[in-house]
């Protein structure tokens, strides 16, 4: 009997415990989770743009899965034609493109469900550069090269508050913790691989998406990164 009970006061406290998180961060908490989830909103935000200079946009998609498809016209922008010339490149755009207006979801969710603000995203001066360098950048070459180290760039500058993300969100919090989890190595992967396509098709071997000194001292002044190869 008295292990029946324990079961029974088990499942009783199982099936009273929230599955998800109902409410605000506590103390400092609340805060920084605002101002973080804001400021990935619009983070990602500008990387629809850059992602779809490289990927061009498309009203209607074809039945077909193609390197030629491109990504949904972002609000606020004008439909653009694709400037990148690299397949690999142009699907790394579609998946981040995409990738990224579901992170924008989530956090919009969050922020409203735990906080009560309807948040809409919008690009940051910080980031307003970085568009404009793909803006002016002549479509092949030149753009590609140019976007491998803009985005690079654009992933670099969030690594530093995903960090304080994953390290000091409210504990009750674990779906936003995921979620800058998730940040974390998607967009280090990219990084990576990015770095890799500016060997491989520029020949710059050691590119870096900071300035020296500043993982040290921390920026988000330069736009691109930097290489021993010059700009």
């Amino acid at each position: 009997m008295k292990f029946t009970a324990s079961l029974v006061a088990l499942a009783a406290a199982v099936l009273t415990t929230p599955v998800l998180a109902e409410g605000p961060g506590q103390g400092l908490t609340a805060r920084f989770e605002v101002e973080f989830m804001q400021m990935a909103i619009d983070h990602h935000f500008a990387a629809l743009r850059i992602t779809e200079l490289a990927a061009g946009t498309d009203f209607q998609r074809s039945a077909d899965i193609s390197p030629q498809d491109g990504t949904s016209p972002t609000m606020g922008f004008p439909a653009t034609q694709a400037r990148a010339t690299l397949d690999d490149l142009k699907s790394m755009a579609r998946r981040n493109n995409r990738m990224q207006r579901e992170e924008i979801l989530t956090l919009q969710g969050f922020l409203r469900d735990w906080y009560g603000i309807r948040y809409q995203p919008r690009v940051r001066p910080e980031n307003m550069g970085q568009i404009a360098i793909l803006e002016r950048a002549q479509p092949g070459a030149d753009f590609n090269h140019s976007f491998y180290e803009v985005l690079s760039r654009h992933h670099y500058t969030l690594m530093e508050p995903v960090n304080a993300c994953m390290t000091g969100t409210d504990l009750a919090h674990d779906e936003l913790r995921r979620e800058c989890q998730g940040m974390w190595h998607s967009q280090i992967s990219d990084i990576e691989m990015m770095r890799m396509e500016l060997k491989k098709h520029f020949g710059i071997v050691d590119y870096q998406p900071f300035r020296q000194l500043e993982p040290l001292r921390g920026s988000h002044g330069s736009p691109r990164g930097e290489h021993s190869g010059g700009q």
